[in-house]
């Protein structure tokens, strides 16, 4: 296997990971939706308020996860970006994001962004 195969095959494992990220991403925010759609029916069925209420700590759970996920994949598009160029050559196959963590906002950044 020559060394741009290896470069080819090393994106391709990163891009797998990123979408990967945007999946669980996805599929939180389906899992949100029915929760807390869930919890505010019984609340209207039942009369008992406090289900509308606990509807909440799910939707900050899911919010504060979907924030991780997107935060991992801006991670990982870093890491993708450098594969890229062929900044990693002594690193081959190297997954790890902690040099990149400087140029991505951190988690409360990220929760609040658009």
């Amino acid at each position: 296997m020559d060394n741009d195969d290896k470069l080819a095959k090393h994106v391709e494992l990163v891009q797998g990971v990123i979408n990967r990220m945007a999946s669980n991403s996805f599929l939180l925010k389906g899992w949100s939706v029915t929760l807390v759609v869930g919890l505010f029916a019984l609340a209207a069925s039942g009369g008992n308020w406090a289900y509308s209420v606990l509807g909440l700590l799910p939707s900050l759970s899911f919010w504060w996860l979907d924030a991780y996920y997107l935060q991992q994949e801006r991670l990982f598009r870093k890491l993708h970006d450098a594969v890229r160029r062929g900044e990693l050559e002594s690193d081959l196959y190297g997954m790890n994001t902690a040099k990149y963590a400087a140029y991505v906002p951190d988690l409360l950044s990220t929760a609040f962004s658009k």
